[in-house]
């Protein structure tokens, strides 16, 4: 898959295209980008998602900005694998919110883009002000369809619903909406070594987008097995000021420093907790750990 960003050059042939912010890349995107990529096979023409770093709600009101499902590695190599051949990441700043709908239109989907075949929600707006509308776009030179939206054994599927899984520990729900189960990947970076001091090693992984989930999970991480994690601002020792995930693996240790690691959530323990001091600390992380145990004899 190619992967572009940045200013736009003319694309050499046309494409079939939709557009979105795509976090989680949950079923109903699925269901959008194999829409387009058999439409583009069709065609005989390229498939192509053009989306949006960052999220354009973190750019206007970062404060109030919904927790991010996948970054945006994770959601490209979702994108790969679901057979799309090329993905456009505009940079969502001051000057692309500015841009009018007319001038996305024509700069960016028909001189920049050349859409072919355009799939999107008949709710999409776009342009500054989010003036365009599904209207704005028939009619310029590239056939339109509607997408509508799209329900798993009853339930409409959409990015919040996930989030709403996520924060009650609902994992199961979680993946009906998301067709697999719901992980966090990151390279392990180096802490303060306060796990190792307290007799439970931990890989720290650095969030730079605010999670959907917070507390103490039984996770596994993929080819290395079980493990208990945290994600959190970590309150009784060494407090940080955006959220962290950290991992004991139950049964392998190793320097892990710089790999990528991808952790899958499987059932939440409890909640963060700030503890009187590193005795209570290290007594809760061990039970976290023996319940973990107890989880994967249970689920082997």
């Amino acid at each position: 898959m190619m992967v572009t960003h940045g200013l736009l050059q003319p694309a050499r042939g046309r494409c079939a295209l939709t557009i979105g912010s795509f976090d989680g890349v949950h079923r109903g995107h699925r269901e959008l980008i194999d829409r387009v990529v058999a439409k583009a096979r069709e065609l005989s023409i390229t498939s192509c998602v053009l989306t949006f770093e960052p999220h354009p709600r973190e750019f206007f009101a970062p404060e109030a900005a919904p927790a991010r499902l996948t970054r945006l590695r994770e959601k490209l190599e979702l994108m790969a694998a679901a057979g799309v051949e090329r993905v456009h990441v505009i940079r969502f700043d001051a000057r692309f919110a500015a841009l009018s709908a007319a001038r996305f239109i024509e700069d960016v989907l028909v001189k920049g883009l050349r859409a072919a075949w355009l799939l999107v929600g008949r709710d999409f707006r776009f342009g500054a002000q989010r003036k365009g509308d599904f209207a704005a776009l028939e009619g310029r030179g590239f056939a339109l369809e509607a997408m509508p939206d799209v329900a798993f054994n009853g339930e409409r599927v959409s990015s919040s619903a996930v989030r709403a899984a996520l924060q009650a520990g609902d994992f199961a729900r979680a993946e009906r909406l998301l067709g697999r189960p719901y992980s966090i990947s990151g390279h392990v970076i180096h802490g303060a070594k306060l796990g190792h001091d307290l007799g439970f090693p931990t890989a720290n992984i650095a969030l730079r987008q605010r999670p959907p989930l917070s507390g103490i999970y039984v996770v596994e991480v993929e080819a290395l097995g079980p493990a208990v994690a945290s994600v959190g601002l970590r309150p009784t020792v060494n407090p940080v000021a955006t959220p962290l995930l950290e991992v004991h693996l139950l049964e392998r240790g190793g320097n892990l420093y710089g790999r990528r690691l991808r952790v899958r959530f499987l059932r939440k323990l409890r909640d963060e907790a700030k503890f009187e001091g590193l005795a209570a600390l290290r007594a809760a992380i061990a039970q976290d750990a023996e319940e973990a145990r107890q989880y994967f004899a249970q689920h082997g």
